[in-house]
């Protein structure tokens, strides 16, 4: 149980982005659905109504599909966050099950389950037939309950007006993000300018809906839940805050670029909407990274709640001045971990007992730091930026033309090796904790998740520049995987007990997040997109993946811990 407990704060944000992605998902299928699929369907033909003769299935059973199984993956996520909740409380405050089913966010929890449920029967059961009044009265359940698992469920002041907030918030990113696979899919059915514009043109009047939400509620919230610029600078919450901000430009910047080009078919119906899919698609991947931002953003208070422990502005300003690299480590004997390690044999060599084992990784305790270890960590992050640098320059180079730049990939096992030996200096092969039981740790863990990312788009874009590799899946790996750990990085947490320094850190790790997010996306727009057809796009798209790489280099050049 107290692996679990140890566990549990990240495991849960791992759990809550995905209930918010399933959510959006389910309840942006069903709008989706009863807005836009079945108006639409006299008018759009054949793809609108179904085509049995050629197998063809229709908009709106398909968006029934999608619906229907995200409600099934949101009644699995959100069981499994009931199951892990209920699990520590009857652990920390000595409940039965059934107590731990009666608190707050268990009620909230199984109404949300019971909602999805329903909405799964009768999406999937009724498919584009499914009734409009008992899917949208389920829909309005399951937002209801949601809003009951957010911080405005906690507050004291305000709280009715913040509930509404939060619910109109989550119905924004539901018409908007949560519509896009929907949206994708009535692309690939349609075959004639004017059945895409009518798609577009409605999905976007949609999607306008679903910003005006999101923006009234984002401000309010921001206004309420951070109170000051110290509070959005200095606190965890308020740089989560800007994550998701800076991340939401973007979206509505493909956003805006798609208006355009559906306004385009107004005029020319045989205008190609592949641009108007790919950025669909990378609208959808930021959205999903947002969502994990969002669920990060629970496992902090409201930065209005955080009074001690900021971060001036002062203080971040000194920490980010540039110093020289450091390009030598301390010996591995003198870090805090080994050293007390030494002294605990000692001690019991000396009364010939047997010794104490100085951390057991997944105890929930923090390992002991001292300055040689911040200098340690410091020598990792400054050698993994001579990689990353490496890499974004030979990525620029090749992309200028020089062929044998190709093998930029190499660049990136040589990290992995690199950050396999050195990122947890207590576990093996460097230190006494065996590999398997380091495991249990969960910074130790996400370590490791992420030394295998690198390896595997390592791998894989290797053999699709330097071997001319035809499948064309392959070539997606890098950019999905690249997007995929800068998502992963908005989660990462380290474990010291310092609030401050730990914050310090997170300032840097956040841009870091953000690049590799760009990186992936711009390269799988340079994959997806047709040259001749958007050629400005495609080579601004080239151009932005390998800067967004030569960026994170230079940001781990400039890393500090004190």
């Amino acid at each position: 149980m107290d692996l679990l407990i140890d566990v549990f704060g990240y495991l849960s944000i791992i759990i809550h982005g995905l209930t918010i992605l399933s959510q959006s998902m389910a309840l942006g299928g069903a709008l989706f659905l009863v807005l836009l699929a079945r108006p639409l369907a006299p008018r759009l033909g054949h793809p609108g109504v179904g085509n049995p003769r050629g197998g063809q299935i229709e908009i709106a059973s398909g968006t029934a599909r999608i619906a229907g199984y995200a409600a099934l993956a949101l009644l699995l996520s959100e069981a499994a966050t009931i199951a892990l909740q209920a699990a520590v409380l009857m652990d920390t405050v000595d409940l039965s099950f059934r107590e731990a089913l009666t608190a707050d966010f268990a009620v909230a929890g199984l109404v949300k389950t019971a909602a999805a449920a329903s909405m799964a029967l009768v999406l999937l059961g009724w498919r584009e037939r499914a009734p409009t009044v008992p899917l949208l009265a389920l829909s309005v359940i399951e937002l209801a309950a949601a809003t009951l698992t957010t911080h405005a469920a906690a507050r004291l002041d305000s709280r009715g007006w913040l509930l509404a907030v939060e619910g109109l918030h989550q119905l924004g990113a539901a018409i908007w993000i949560g519509g896009i696979p929907c949206f994708l899919l009535a692309l690939a059915r349609v075959r004639d300018g004017a059945a895409f514009r009518l798609v577009g043109a409605r999905f976007s009047r949609m999607s306008m809906a679903g910003v005006a939400c999101i923006l009234v509620s984002g401000i309010t919230m921001s206004l309420l839940y951070i109170g000051s610029w110290q509070g959005f600078y200095g606190t965890a919450f308020g740089v989560m805050v800007g994550a998701k901000i800076g991340m939401f430009l973007m979206l509505l910047a493909l956003g805006g670029m798609n208006f355009l080009l559906v306004e385009r078919l107004r005029s020319d119906p045989t205008t190609s909407i592949n641009r108007l899919r790919r950025f669909a698609e990378v609208e959808f991947g930021i959205g999903i990274a947002i969502f994990f931002a969002a669920a990060s953003l629970t496992s902090v208070p409201p930065a209005v709640d955080l009074t001690q422990d900021r971060v001036s502005w002062q203080e971040i300003v000194e920490r980010n001045t540039p110093e020289w690299p450091r390009m030598s480590s301390p010996d591995h004997d003198v870090l805090a971990l080994p050293a007390l390690q030494a002294k605990l044999d000692a001690e019991a060599a000396a009364k010939k007992a047997a010794p104490q084992v100085a951390f057991i990784p997944g105890a929930g305790e923090l390992p002991p730091r001292n300055a040689d270890d911040i200098a340690w960590s410091e020598y990792n992050h400054h050698w993994a930026a001579v990689f990353v640098i490496a890499v974004g320059l030979l990525a620029l180079l090749n992309r200028a033309g020089l062929r044998w730049a190709r093998h930029w990939p190499l660049v990136f096992l040589g990290l992995a090796v690199f950050l396999f030996f050195r990122s947890d200096p207590e576990v093996w092969p460097m230190g006494e904790e065996g590999f398997f039981d380091s495991l249990r740790d969960v910074e130790v863990l996400q370590h490791r998740f992420f030394v295998l990312l690198i390896v595997v788009f390592a791998f894989f874009e290797w053999r699709v520049r330097a071997t001319n590799w035809t499948g064309r899946s392959a070539a997606l790996v890098f950019p999905l995987l690249c997007a995929a750990g800068g998502t992963m990085l908005l989660t990462h947490s380290h474990a010291i007990a310092n609030v401050k320094d730990q914050l310090l850190i997170e300032l840097t790790h956040t841009p870091l997040a953000l690049a590799g997010i760009a990186a992936g996306w711009a390269r799988w727009l340079e994959i997806k997109l047709n040259p001749r057809e958007n050629p400005v796009v495609w080579q601004i798209a080239g151009w932005v993946w390998p800067v967004c790489i030569l960026f994170c280099g230079l940001l781990l050049l400039g890393y500090r811990e004190a």
